[in-house]
């Protein structure tokens, strides 16, 4: 039966219990971890977010009470008051497992049916049940560990954000539906019915209007939400710290951010991240990597083998340098037992679902060259692609040509990381880059139009003005990524405040001026009363501590996830609603008589 825990208060934290106050009286609060009963003694493991302490029942405890320790069993809620004492038998692998304490009161203040998985880091209960039980998975040390990090994460971003002269301004959560390239969450309105409100993919409006309105430091933790495919590294809803400045351009919020990541991983987890961080264009990030968002904490860089081979009688490179395209490969070193022809298959399999042809190898052992297209090479063509590459014995080249350049060097990224992991490459420690100068259009081949590939607020960079109406390939965007370890932490950019420019990008990006109004009418209209220059970019909060972490997947430093397909098995949402709801909204559901 539970008990009150009436004038009782706890003085310490479980995990505080330490030698330093030995002898003295404490009283504890938690939940029973463990229970051990081995007749004359009885030991109970309370736990609490701060730790473990053990609480010892003996010869010596009142018979009453040593009997309430006998009932107890795992979960079951406990205050506890006694004396600090030295543990005979100590245990090195907890902070407070030199001492324990002599009880001398002890209170059930709730019990617990058995839990449907153990409550400890080494469960093997799947993530499904798990999920189901969210509270008590979240009673693991691991994960509270995990949310009790990104709380401090929390705290030194405002920290720091507020001593550098930033204001926090919270932004709404209904706002009207705006393209930003995902799928917008919908509310509808009981009031305005048939009329829909969106939660917010971003702050972004928002924040522009508050440099408008004059506050030139904005910051604000913001929810936001997306309604897309769910991935170990993306939910439906997400936090991010999404800040904008006035009077700047890139290099300031360059310094801003980089303090911010500078102070944030020294206080957090004692690293000292180097700065400047390292910048790339996404043309080196692309031809070097085969990604604009690459993890450089290992080599393996994509290497243009098109000039050596541009005479090859191979008719696969022949075909991609006729039509204008390339020929690159990656050098996976020490691979050639790894590798085999089996593995070598996976991999050409893998290409031909990304869209090319096939997939080439090289494999050089004994002194010599085996592969797939050696016969049709000629021996200085060998030797100039060795030399490019810097391959030696034990290494294989894997080598992909279309007329499609964007197509290989994507794909030959996805497989140098896939090799990596294939091969046990280490990557250890935080290898921070900022990739510049991105695209400002993409060419979308389904409907052949130039699409916009950030939000249209974005500015051109100066020296690419001249090309917007005749060469949109050569755009180039005042936009920027902050990358971590392959994982886009944050995307950024210099805003349009020009409203001749600004209505230029949005005829060269197919929306009439009546279009423009009825999406931005209101961003535009404030821009006619003295907008200041402006710039600046979100970090996604969540994949940043997931990443400090070493965590898998967002699911462990999110208390609340959505799983796969975007459900949450503790609540069982989404679900229906009722008929007086739907009415109430004026909403009939597809199928539905009315």
């Amino acid at each position: 039966m539970a008990e009150f825990l009436g004038d009782s208060r706890r003085s310490h934290y479980c995990g505080t219990i330490n030698e330093s106050i030995t002898g003295k009286e404490v009283a504890v609060a938690g939940w029973c971890s463990k229970q051990r009963d081995l007749g004359q003694l009885i030991f109970i493991d309370l736990r609490d977010r701060t730790g473990i302490v053990q609480l010892a029942f003996d010869d010596k405890t009142n018979r009453d009470l040593f009997e309430k320790a006998a009932g107890v069993r795992s979960e079951f809620v406990l205050f506890a008051r006694g004396i600090v004492r030295e543990r005979t038998s100590k245990n090195p692998n907890i902070p407070t497992g030199n001492v324990e304490i002599a009880v001398e009161e002890l209170k059930i203040l709730a019990s617990s049916e058995t839990p449907p998985f153990e409550i400890s880091d080494s469960t093997n209960a799947g993530e499904d049940l798990r999920m189901k039980y969210r509270y008590l998975d979240l009673r693991r040390p691991s994960l509270m560990n995990n949310l009790i990090f990104r709380s401090r994460v929390a705290k030194i971003t405002r920290d720091y954000f507020y001593e550098n002269g930033f204001v926090e301004i919270e932004t709404p959560m209904l706002i009207k539906s705006t393209p930003e390239g995902a799928r917008d969450y919908l509310v509808p309105s009981r009031i305005h019915k048939g009329s829909f409100y969106a939660l917010p993919q971003s702050p972004q409006l928002y924040k522009q209007l508050s440099m408008v309105a004059g506050f030139d430091r904005y910051i604000q933790i913001a929810r936001c939400f997306r309604d897309e495919d769910l991935r170990a590294d993306r939910q439906p809803e997400f936090t991010q710290i999404d800040l904008e400045m006035s009077f700047i351009d890139m290099e300031d919020i360059f310094a801003v951010t980089e303090g911010y990541i500078k102070r944030l991983f020294k206080e957090a987890l004692d690293v000292d991240i180097p700065t400047p961080i390292p910048r790339y264009t996404y043309k080196e990030v692309m031809e070097r990597f085969g990604s604009d968002k690459p993890d450089i904490r290992f080599g393996m860089e994509l290497t243009d083998l098109t000039d050596i081979v541009k005479n090859s009688s191979f008719a696969v490179f022949e075909s991609a340098i006729t039509e204008g395209g390339t020929v690159r490969g990656i050098n996976v070193k020490n691979s050639a037992d790894k590798l085999t022809r089996k593995e070598i298959d996976k991999i050409t399999d893998y290409a031909k679902g990304c869209g090319l042809t096939g997939l080439c190898y090289l494999k050089y052992a004994d002194g010599g060259v085996t592969g797939s297209f050696t016969k049709f090479m000629t021996e200085t063509e060998l030797a100039g692609i060795k030399t490019r590459t810097n391959a030696t014995d034990g290494d294989v080249l894997l080598i992909l040509a279309d007329k499609n350049e964007s197509l290989v060097l994507n794909t030959l990224g996805l497989i140098r990381v896939m090799m990596a992991n294939r091969t046990g490459i280490k990557r250890e420690g935080y290898k921070f880059l900022w990739v510049v100068e991105m695209p400002f259009f993409e060419f979308d081949k389904e409907s052949g139009e130039w699409m916009a590939m950030h939000h249209p607020f974005t500015s051109p960079l100066d020296e690419c003005l001249p090309y917007l109406e005749t060469d949109k390939a050569k755009v180039r965007a005042k936009a920027y990524d902050l990358v971590l370890n392959g994982i886009e932490l944050s995307s950024g950019s210099i805003r349009i405040t020009d409203p001749l420019l600004q209505s230029k990008i949005f005829k060269l990006l197919g929306l009439s001026e009546e279009e423009a109004k009825a999406k931005f009418g209101y961003l535009l209209e404030a821009f006619k009363y003295g907008a200041p220059p402006h710039g600046g970019m979100a970090l996604g909060l969540d994949r940043l501590v997931m990443q400090m972490l070493s965590a898998s997947s967002l699911r462990e430093v999110v208390a609340f996830p959505k799983m796969q397909n975007a459900s949450e098995p503790m609540t069982e949402c989404p679900t229906g609603v009722n008929r007086k709801a739907l009415d109430e909204l004026g909403i009939t559901l597809k199928g539905e008589i009315t």
